[in-house]
């Protein structure tokens, strides 16, 4: 029998909103109020911590073994390409920048990396390429998903593929997107507690209700060598095979109400999910944006838990931040363990590679983490 875990939310809005896009569009603060339901997230404004790579998406971070000593190295993106940092989250060297062989063309983004038990990398990517079959002048680019491998700590990269895309189908040329004319990123992954699969949670951006929202996809973690073809996806309580890379039949956990590509410029859409094990309140959260239009301005940022992967049951979303930057995420606070996938009770919550509080958890029943 699963523990009852309610939601607290403290919501927190400052009176600096820090300038952050895909490019360079202000986020915006809007009103909202709390749910104070009961129990489970704070926010602790804390000295500021920043990243030292430029962010305009995802940053993971990885523990490993340098020179003899436990050593982070966080990967950062900005503008499509992708440098690395080591240190601690207090003190990070300068970014310097990794290689991916060979280039998928168009801007790499690595947003998640997991490493196998022979110490090798795996890195999956968000990759955006310019919408060709708009036609010539097009700015708006279609995002697809990669994945890569790393034997040297994400210095070098070797390509593994394309592992999820949109079918063209569902790609909208005249869209009122600032960005996208449809696709699929804005990701992040979690490996299961056996190890047996690796789940990705991604954004669609494509035509209509049925391909737009937050949606998950699983593969068999000992085919992270050859990707391509091996995702599954969750579809009405079942997973169902994928013909390929294509995202076809996906039911997203978190569907978009007001959709990204109709005639009005408002939009009511959760993307970018961020997914990590938490071991003090023994399930998985998820912290989400929710965009107001299609500018991609910021209504709020959201948690969602569960404590399955494998039959997931997220539950709604619930507001814990009032406005704020994108790519929102924790990084956890245990020395050679915390991370962007791994946290407890307390760890950092960064927006945007940049960090002015502390996020910590709560259990409804009082009780400490049995592990």
């Amino acid at each position: 029998m699963h523990r009852l875990v309610l939601i607290l939310v403290l919501v927190v809005t400052s009176q600096v909103v820090w300038a952050q896009s895909r490019s360079s569009a202000n986020t915006v603060q809007k009103g909202g109020a709390p749910n104070l339901a009961s129990l489970l997230v704070g926010l602790v404004p804390a000295e500021p911590l920043e990243l030292t790579g430029e962010v305009d998406s995802n940053s993971p971070a990885v523990w490993d073994l340098i020179g003899g000593q436990q050593t982070m190295v966080v990967l950062t993106s900005f503008g499509g390409r992708t440098s690395r940092a080591f240190g601690n989250l207090e003190a990070l060297t300068a970014p310097m920048p990794v290689r991916l062989l060979p280039w998928p063309g168009g801007g790499v983004w690595f947003e998640a990396i997991v490493t196998a038990p022979d110490g090798t990398w795996y890195g999956y990517y968000h990759n955006e390429r310019v919408a060709t079959s708009c036609g010539d002048g097009t700015t708006k680019v279609v995002p697809r998903i990669g994945a890569a491998r790393s034997k040297n700590r994400g210095l070098t990269w070797i390509d593994l593929g394309v592992v999820l895309e949109a079918p063209e189908s569902t790609l909208v040329c005249n869209t009122n997107n600032r960005y996208f004319a449809g696709g699929v990123g804005d990701l992040s992954v979690a490996l299961d507690r056996n190890g047996q699969f690796l789940y990705l949670f991604f954004s669609e951006y494509g035509r209509g209700g049925a391909d737009q929202g937050v949606v998950i996809a699983r593969m068999v973690w000992a085919n992270r060598d050859k990707p391509s073809g091996k995702f599954d996806v969750w579809s009405h309580g079942v997973w169902l095979p994928l013909h390929g890379t294509k995202v076809t039949d996906a039911v997203p956990i978190f569907p978009t109400t007001r959709l990204w590509h109709d005639a009005d410029n408002e939009v009511d859409a959760y993307w970018g999910p961020t997914v990590h094990w938490n071991e003090y309140l023994e399930r998985y959260v998820m912290l989400l944006n929710r965009s107001s239009d299609e500018n991609f301005d910021q209504e709020g940022i959201y948690v969602s838990m569960s404590t399955s992967l494998e039959e997931p049951a997220w539950s709604p979303p619930t507001k814990i931040f009032d406005g704020g930057q994108w790519y929102p995420q924790v990084i956890g606070l245990e020395a050679g363990a915390g991370t962007d996938k791994l946290a407890g009770q307390e760890a950092r919550f960064f927006m945007s590679g940049r960090s002015s509080y502390i996020i910590r958890f709560s259990r409804a029943d009082g009780l400490t983490s049995t592990r």
